[in-house]
């Protein structure tokens, strides 16, 4: 059985690459779709979100892969751009600021609920993605930060390696977040040391790696979803420390990925 999935991959390694060679590329790997980045010095610029997102759909689609989400701050000039060009997702992630954990979720709550004329308006939905470290890290978190808010206009990008470095079982989150969900980000990590033993104080950092060989299981991931039915956007975040590699881990990977789903 073949699975209605849709596989994309997130561009943010090859931003020096043109768009035509961005485009033939990711189609050669064998993804149905993109995550753009739209940040200062990628392909599309902010400021030209407009004309050069327009540019790149034309470019993307006439080598049949889709732009489904863009990763950018949920501007009305953003919002517009994927409206009209039919994007349906704009991702962010959730920064806890200086005002501590709770007043930056009432403060985020805010932002999005004043968002929300400006993305029905459009049919683009906010995707809030959780991220380890000084962000909302996990399903749970997800889960308070987005209650209330209806997940065809705000919704939950659930990061499998995010949540797994915060300790967090696949069958626990995705049950947590299943009501919010709107796109998963498949990459794979676990800790290293950052330090020697010598040091007084133990620091400890990310190593971000295959699908195969890090803290969340993608087979597992990929079985909690096939029970619930799900059927959108999967997105392989191409993050490696290897940066070297990333051409040759990216495509492995999608293979891994695809004989999960099939």
């Amino acid at each position: 059985m073949e699975w209605d999935v849709t596989f994309s991959v997130f561009t943010k390694p090859w931003r020096t690459l043109p768009l035509p060679d961005l485009a033939r590329f990711v189609h050669d790997l064998g993804f149905d779709g993109v995550e753009l980045p739209v940040r200062p010095g990628f392909q599309v610029e902010p400021e030209r979100i407009a004309s050069d997102l327009r540019e790149a759909v034309g470019i993307f689609g006439a080598v049949g892969v889709k732009i489904t989400s863009v990763a950018t701050n949920p501007t009305a000039a953003a919002i517009a751009a994927c409206g009209e060009l039919g994007i349906p997702t704009i991702r962010v992630m959730a920064e806890i600021g200086s005002e501590g954990y709770m007043a930056t979720v009432a403060r985020l709550r805010a932002e999005y609920q004043s968002l929300l004329p400006l993305l029905g308006d459009a049919n683009v939905r906010l995707g809030v993605q959780n991220h380890y470290g000084n962000f909302v890290s996990n399903a749970s978190g997800l889960r308070h930060l987005l209650e209330g808010f209806d997940p065809s206009v705000v919704g939950a990008v659930w990061d499998a390696a995010h949540n797994a470095l915060n300790g967090e079982d696949p069958a626990l989150a995705i049950d947590i977040i299943w009501p919010h969900l709107c796109m998963v980000n498949l990459k794979n990590a676990f800790w290293q040391r950052a330090n020697g033993p010598e040091a007084e104080d133990v620091a400890w950092k990310p190593y971000w790696t295959t699908g195969r060989q890090g803290l969340a299981s993608w087979p597992r991931v990929s079985e909690l979803l096939r029970q619930r039915g799900y059927t959108g956007v999967v997105c392989l975040t191409a993050e490696y420390s290897d940066e070297g590699a990333v051409g040759r881990l990216i495509a492995e990977d999608l293979a891994f990925a695809r004989s999960l789903w099939s």
